[in-house]
């Protein structure tokens, strides 16, 4: 794959052989500027677990909220219970919200948002119930380990109890954000009031033990180094080793504006395609790595479908969190756009459910 006069050629030739890489690999790989490299040794890793196919599926985006008592440094999204232009949305809201933008052919709601201090545990539940109600036939992934803890601490029960009542409501798997970057050196600067790293993994075990999958993700472009990456992928592996529930990994771009680092430029192309190939390299035991398009960037998202990412996310309407951050990549594409996106790489569209059944494989 790469010649034997290569620095990373030793690298390469564990890829060939589906042999585990190592953090040493790891941070030599995020040391690398050998950025075409990189995307050969990925995309042949992309390859050998995919073929050609690149999924996505016509979901849409509920924030119910934008209130949160945290106020982490790297968000532009919350906001405190009495600042202008914060919104708590009903049950009722909810569905309305939802049944504007729905089609027959949504297969998801993906669902997050605020920690709301005025809220109590059954508005949560409440809003999961009337959505599965209105939309029996719609995947509910909703709440974030950091919202389930919360909402654990709500109701003032354990969190397997808490996702048992989740479930019975209409939960039906979760999204993976909250994770950040777990190195305290970083997470202490970023998301100082957040959960722990090690609570963030706890907590998705738990969430797996129940049964239902999750997804998992990284903040990158910010005032982290590349050995941070390479720390949080070895420890999502490591969580995945004990409780396989991952089903997709998500590098997700920093956007900095509004927030307390909107000084700082955000990721370049490079990195992001770097974050991308190197996550692919070392989670060998997560299946899907997604190019969300909304915080890479269309082109770059698309760039990236060849660097070791097998999955675009979906149609994704009406998403609030990065576009409060300044994400400009758009808000929405059709099922049209996003197979003539993913021809236009040289790969093949296939439509799936929020598990990854395949639904339909374009032709």
């Amino acid at each position: 794959m790469l010649p034997s006069h290569h620095p990373l050629h030793d690298i390469a030739r564990k890829v060939e052989a589906g042999e585990r890489l190592s953090e040493d690999d790891g941070l030599r790989l995020a040391a690398s500027d050998d950025l075409p490299a990189l995307g050969l040794m990925a995309h042949f890793v992309r390859e050998r677990m995919h073929g050609d196919a690149v999924y996505y599926n016509v979901n849409r985006h509920i924030n119910p909220t934008n209130v949160c008592y945290v106020g982490c440094e790297l968000c532009a999204y919350a906001d405190d219970p009495n600042a202008p232009g914060t919104w708590s949305y009903s049950p009722e809201q909810c569905v309305e919200m939802a049944r504007k933008d729905f089609t027959p052919d949504v297969s998801e709601f993906h669902i997050v948002g605020g920690l709301h201090p005025r809220w109590k545990f059954e508005v949560y539940v409440e809003i999961l119930r009337a959505l599965k109600s209105a939309f029996p036939t719609v995947h509910l992934k909703a709440f974030t380990m950091v919202e389930i803890d919360f909402l654990a601490k709500l109701a003032k029960q354990s969190v397997p109890l808490t996702i048992e009542v989740l479930r019975a409501a209409g939960l039906d798997s979760c999204p993976g954000g909250g994770a950040e970057i777990f190195h305290p050196e970083i997470r202490d600067q970023i998301a100082s009031k957040k959960m722990s790293a090690d609570r963030w993994l706890e907590v998705t075990g738990m969430v797996h033990a129940s049964g239902l999958k999750s997804n998992c993700t990284m903040l990158f472009g910010h005032i982290e180094e590349p050995r941070h990456w390479v720390d949080h992928l070895v420890r999502l592996r490591a969580q995945q080793d004990l409780s396989g529930g991952f089903q997709c990994f998500i590098p997700l771009a920093f956007h900095p504006k509004d927030t307390k680092f909107a000084h700082l430029p955000g990721p370049d192309l490079t990195t992001k395609l770097k974050v991308v190939a190197i996550s692919r390299l070392m989670l060998d035991n997560i299946p899907h790595i997604k190019a969300y398009w909304v915080m890479l960037g269309r082109e770059i998202a698309q760039v990236a479908l060849r660097f070791g990412a097998n999955d675009l996310d979906g149609t994704v309407i009406d998403e609030r969190v990065t576009f409060a951050a300044g994400g400009a990549a758009g808000k929405g594409m059709t099922v049209d756009d996003i197979r003539a996106f993913i021809r236009a790489a040289g790969l093949r569209p296939v439509l799936r459910d929020t598990v990854y059944n395949e639904i339909e494989v374009a032709g």
